[in-house]
């Protein structure tokens, strides 16, 4: 795939994006402009990874192995960019990902509190770097700040659910902490940790309906907390399929954030990701189908 039909992709999804699309539309937005090739495994979904599944790797590490997964979407973590990277890192960057074919669609998570111009720095930095949505996990203080901010750079918030005793751990923290401010301001729905906190993600990702801008997709043992851990996403407790029906349901934006987070095995994690993106090109299949 050259730069230009790069560009070219990117613009036609902006454009599905502001048509209201959703990501099991933008796939005929690109065939009737000839950009979507017949064998694109996912749909037209922007299956992606967020990066701290790859924290044992520096940056062009983790570049390589997520080229190698097949894949044209990241989330970064800090490690990976950090929020306060120089210019250069960031041109170094952006140069490194453009040449692998990877977009950057989000950022995360980050931290937000009353303070405006901290706040203000993470934007002024997603901006930089070209992204609609930054994963977030917000004191209940920050909220009149992020309505200001989302407002001035149009870029998304989205509120990452971090299991049993997190700020955020239920649908509903989410859904009150939300329901008063701007509606670019929703969430990030982490399956896994919907499973550890005893909630069905298929009825998280319902419930919040139009606020999902991104979610995590991960697979849990158990709920709570003792003896956690991910596998393979449909190998314990999430239904993948019913997750990719929801986000259907809810019309997901054609820019949001959609990432397989792996945290076991983390020295290794490279085989179990790619099993997890076999189930995953199997549900979007059967989701389209039914």
């Amino acid at each position: 795939m050259s730069q230009s039909f790069s560009r070219r992709k990117f613009l036609a999804l902006t454009s599905a994006a502001a048509a209201g699309a959703t990501f099991f539309d933008a796939p005929e937005v690109l065939r009737a402009a000839h950009l979507l090739a017949d064998e694109d495994a996912y749909g037209g979904w922007p299956i992606g990874v967020q990066s701290y599944s790859l924290r044992k790797f520096d940056m062009l590490e983790a570049v390589r192995h997520i080229q190698g997964m097949g894949l044209h979407y990241v989330e970064f973590y800090s490690k990976h960019l950090s929020p306060n990277a120089s210019e250069e890192e960031i041109a170094e960057t952006r140069k490194v990902l453009a040449g692998a074919k990877i977009t950057l669609n989000a950022h995360g998570v980050n931290g937000f509190t009353n303070n405006h111009e901290a706040n203000r720095k993470i934007f002024a930095f997603a901006k930089k770097v070209g992204i609609r949505n930054i994963t977030a996990n917000p004191q209940k203080d920050a909220f009149e700040s992020l309505d200001k901010l989302v407002a001035e750079f149009d870029i998304r918030i989205a509120i990452h659910n971090h299991g049993p005793g997190a700020l955020y751990d239920k649908a509903d923290d989410t859904l009150n902490a939300v329901k008063d401010h701007d509606k670019r301001i929703g969430a990030c729905v982490d399956t896994g940790h919907c499973i550890r906190s005893g909630e069905n993600a298929v009825e998280v990702v319902e419930k919040l309906g139009d606020r999902v801008f991104a979610a995590h997709l991960k697979d849990d043992t158990h709920k709570g907390d003792k003896g956690s851990h991910n596998v393979v996403i449909g190998k314990a407790n999430l239904d993948v399929v019913g997750v990719f029906k929801a986000l259907k349901k809810v019309k997901f934006p054609a820019d949001g954030s959609l990432s397989l987070e792996y945290e076991s095995n983390p020295d290794n994690p490279i085989d179990d990701m790619k099993q997890c993106l076999v189930v995953a090109r199997k549900a979007i299949a059967q989701a389209a189908a039914s």
